[in-house]
């Protein structure tokens, strides 16, 4: 079946990015040093501004994580683990999970028994008067004003990203971190959409856009919510949020 094989795929897929991250990290750390804070030639202008990019796209994640997580100890573990290893951290959990979906699981609907958790899988769609829906739409549209700015006045003040010396070894780690957790991201999007093409939109959109993409994609989402809906129905696509 068809989200039988996504969950295979997504255990072959975690594991390869995280070797693939891994790999990047130690050959960079082995063949260019450590990204100290006085090597001028790696904190660019468009360096700090990719790390800015790179933060603002792992608070969706972090969020998730924190929201899975039953316990604070380990909410708090996690988000840290995430801050500091970033992708890292994002395909060790995600492997984590799916490795505890049933085989009933996987063959029904496997993103909806790996978003949502456990407490709540029995009991989505009740109405809550202290959603947090609004405040998450403000939160997430503030995050992407803040990128949006920052992408302007960097270009402004030191022209485009497009060019060749701006790709060297520790902007090019940035990036494949960066990009391992668009492609979690990427995953999320398409499972919202009931259109391909929809989908394939908003995966362009992020790849092109960075965390501003995201910010605008999760935005829409939440914007499709009632300000009373509980905010984790974000998590789900159409067909779950109504039954």
């Amino acid at each position: 079946m068809a989200t039988t094989r996504l969950v295979t795929g997504l255990k072959v897929f975690l594991p390869v990015m995280f070797c693939v991250m891994l790999a990047t990290l130690i050959y960079t750390i082995i063949t260019d040093g450590l990204p100290l804070p006085d090597r001028r030639d790696v904190f660019t202008p468009w360096f700090a501004t990719t790390i800015l990019d790179f933060y603002i796209n792992i608070v969706p994640i972090a969020v998730w994580i924190v929201y899975k997580e039953s316990t604070w100890f380990g909410s708090i573990l996690w988000a840290i683990l995430l801050i500091i290893f970033g992708s890292l951290t994002t395909c060790v959990y995600l492997f984590m999970q799916l490795l505890k979906l049933t085989t009933q699981e996987a063959s029904e609907d496997p993103m909806y028994y790996l978003l949502l958790r456990d407490s709540i899988k029995d009991g989505v769609g009740l109405r809550d008067k202290k959603s947090l829906v609004v405040t998450a739409r403000f939160v997430f549209g503030a995050l992407g004003c803040v990128m949006l700015g920052a992408l302007i006045y960097t270009c402004l003040t030191d022209g485009s990203p497009f060019r060749m010396e701006l790709l060297y070894p520790w902007m090019v780690v940035l990036l494949v971190n960066f990009y391992i957790n668009v492609a979690v991201l990427s995953v999320w999007v398409v499972y919202k959409e009931s259109s391909w093409v929809i989908g394939i939109l908003w995966v362009a959109l992020l790849l092109s856009l960075g965390s501003f993409g995201t910010s605008v994609v999760i935005v829409v989402q939440l914007c499709r919510l009632s300000p009373l809906d509980p905010l984790y129905l974000v998590l789900v696509n159409n067909s779950n949020r109504k039954n």
